[in-house]
């Protein structure tokens, strides 16, 4: 009986001690099973906070790229209007040249010699007629641009050019050809003067940039 009774107490004691074993080890695994779930749970949150700052990002990088294309494309259209870009177009080309024949006696040389101002009403005429670029002799009319004698020299943005003399133009080639025709108009005096007149519509007309240097003395930006 004692030995039994023994026995017995040793039963439940390893019992008890088995069942607390348990209880503790899930408690400890319980407390690894929270502490992970917190860890996951920062995890969670700090990736997307990341995700939602990478997305104002993206947005923030695609309203640059639209703001410097706006940008690039307004600078392009300026640079166009300004003449600092080489263009091409349909439209014309008129050709200047002095008088074929010879001065006959008393009569002066001069007037059978294309002058500035002749190359001016060509040039004054297209831009009324709608031009949208001009040329002359490959000298890129804007408008700082000189046409101007100097002694038996032509000038256009100081630099000389002699006959024959081209001036081309982008634009309505109709427009253009009948703004230069009309009657009494540029042509027709030019050809009474003398001076040979040649007018030709093209598909394809390339007119360079002005490659000078623009220069401001005066003029200054409104505030």
């Amino acid at each position: 009986m004692i030995v039994c009774l023994v026995l017995g107490i040793m039963l439940a004691v390893q019992f008890k001690n088995t069942q607390n074993t348990d209880i503790n080890l899930r408690g400890a695994r319980t407390d690894e099973v929270y502490e992970r779930l917190v860890e996951v749970t920062e995890e969670r949150d700090a990736l997307a906070k990341e995700v939602l700052s990478l997305r104002e990002k993206m947005v923030n990088v695609t309203n640059d790229n639209n703001a410097n294309r706006e940008l690039k494309e307004e600078m392009q259209r300026v640079n166009m209007a300004a003449g600092l870009l080489p263009l091409y177009g349909q439209g014309i080309i008129v050709t200047l040249n002095d008088s074929a024949r010879s001065p006959e006696m008393g009569e002066d040389p001069n007037a059978l010699l294309v002058h500035d101002v002749d190359i001016l009403n060509v040039v004054s005429e297209l831009k009324a007629s709608g031009a949208e670029a001009i040329s002359v002799n490959e000298e890129r009319i804007i408008a700082m641009s000189e046409v101007r004698c100097a002694g038996t020299t032509i000038l256009v943005n100081t630099n000389k050019i002699a006959p024959p003399f081209i001036i081309k133009a982008i634009g309505d080639p109709q427009m253009l050809e009948s703004g230069l025709t009309i009657k009494g108009g540029v042509a027709q005096k030019l050809k009474d003067y003398g001076l040979q007149v040649q007018i030709q519509k093209y598909n394809n007309v390339e007119i360079p940039a002005y490659t000078g240097v623009v220069k401001t003395k005066y003029s200054q930006l409104k505030k």
